[in-house]
């Protein structure tokens, strides 16, 4: 199963896109409310998650962070840091955007790691960071903005799916082209 955390103030587009990717390539996602079952985003969009935080399961594919103000909330929840601990300590990969690496940060998981943040967001960050948009270390996926969502939620599709499922979905969605 891949959840998807979500705390009131996350950046939606970060959430949303690699939810979309995901469920095109018949990946099953799972939103996880930090708080609440209801979750408004920094734009004020809100959305309802499909379980809690205190009810995921043992068998988790992949976490996801989205950034966005949000991410204090989840540093701030002994639940949601609990979860991400135990993925880090079970080496589940773990994807992050934006300001989200700061909770891998937290609890030392960026150490000896290449990653990539929301630039400025490194300099408090132990590991090797890369100005890159999306950055793919072991099972360390990070990306930089909402700018960079679409790569981001395409590196996760391939990291799950392979790069052929990944780049069909890329041309049905006619992602990643030129104008």
């Amino acid at each position: 199963m891949v959840y998807m955390l979500l705390a009131d103030g996350f950046e939606e587009i970060e959430a949303v896109y690699p939810i979309d990717i995901l469920r095109r390539c018949s990946v099953e996602v799972k939103t996880v409310g930090v708080d609440s079952e209801y979750v408004t985003g920094s734009n004020g969009i809100t959305v309802k998650s499909d379980i809690l935080v205190g009810e995921t399961g043992d068998n988790i594919t992949m976490l996801i962070l989205p950034g966005g103000p949000g991410r204090v909330n989840i540093l701030k929840s002994e639940k949601a840091m609990a979860l991400v601990r135990r993925c880090c300590e079970s080496n589940t990969p773990i994807a992050a955007i934006c300001g989200a690496p700061e909770i891998l940060g937290e609890v030392g998981y960026l150490k000896g790691k290449k990653f990539t943040c929301y630039p400025s967001l490194e300099v408090n960050l132990d590991g090797e960071f890369v100005d890159a948009p999306v950055v793919v270390d072991g099972n360390l996926i990070t990306s930089q903005a909402a700018g960079t969502s679409e790569q981001f939620a395409f590196a996760i599709a391939e990291f799950l799916c392979g790069k052929e499922k990944a780049d069909e979905i890329r041309e049905k969605t006619r992602a990643n082209r030129k104008t």
